[in-house]
């Protein structure tokens, strides 16, 4: 479970975010939706402590981030498909991340089956196409078997087959009592995968509800999840179709 504390996560000078209060609960997937900029990476690299953040608490298991890293197992994060040396195969790149964590190698094995990396597992990265670096980085974070999984973007360069089986992974994740947190702009996926959605927008949280309540707060204009979330997000979707008539 990850809590969020009179939170405030920025640079020196500015602050791009700040959470009064946020639970992230485990054994549900939560989708963390927002305009581009509103935050969404900078609240991810706040929680698990790649920007400290000015104010406020981060707690993951009921411990500060700070104490996981000496316990890899709590905490797998999937943040930049572009943080690889391009002369290095997955295969390479992993049994590294396993030896550096203190993880049997044997595991590097079992995470490429997961994410159907094997047969190019010896491939150098600079050959992967996006979704195959995606599949990289999710196989990264899945090391060390965590109990709290943060990704960004993780759908983006997936082919059809690729969402499927990421679809299917990240619910057999919080269906195990994993703690599950996404970032994405893919609402289909949202409404087919989300238990929870958390919205941001102008530096602080617009809405914190399981998915069946947010779509429940639609109002008589609204009949899909994109019409409920641009209106939160402060962006109501313009009803004029191409060619200006109504």
């Amino acid at each position: 479970m990850i809590e969020l504390r009179e939170l405030a996560v920025g640079f020196p000078g500015r602050t791009v975010l700040e959470v009064e209060a946020m639970t992230v609960p485990d054994g549900a997937l939560t989708c963390l939706l927002g305009l581009n900029g509103t935050g969404k990476t900078t609240l991810l690299r706040g929680i698990c402590g790649i920007i400290a953040p000015a104010a406020g608490s981060v707690r993951v298991d009921g411990q500060p981030v700070r104490a996981h890293r000496e316990t890899p197992a709590t905490l797998g994060m999937h943040l930049d498909y572009r943080a690889f040396d391009p002369r290095h195969t997955v295969r390479r790149h992993l049994r590294w991340i396993a030896r550096a964590r203190g993880i049997p190698t044997a595991r590097v094995g079992e995470v490429l089956d997961i994410v159907r990396l094997t047969d190019v597992a010896d491939r150098r990265l600079g050959h992967y196409s996006l979704g195959m670096l995606q599949r990289a980085g999710i196989a990264a974070a899945l090391l060390s078997a965590p109990r709290t999984l943060l990704l960004d973007e993780p759908f983006n360069g997936l082919d059809i087959a690729g969402i499927r089986w990421l679809r299917t992974l990240l619910r057999d994740l919080a269906e195990a009592g994993t703690c599950v947190l996404v970032t994405t702009h893919t609402l289909d996926e949202v409404e087919r995968t989300a238990d929870r959605v958390v919205v941001l927008g102008g530096g602080r949280v617009l809405a914190d509800d399981t998915l069946t309540g947010l779509l429940e707060s639609r109002r008589p204009a609204e009949k899909t999840l994109e019409d409920v979330y641009l209106r939160i997000a402060g962006m109501p979707g313009d009803p004029t179709p191409a060619g200006g008539r109504s």
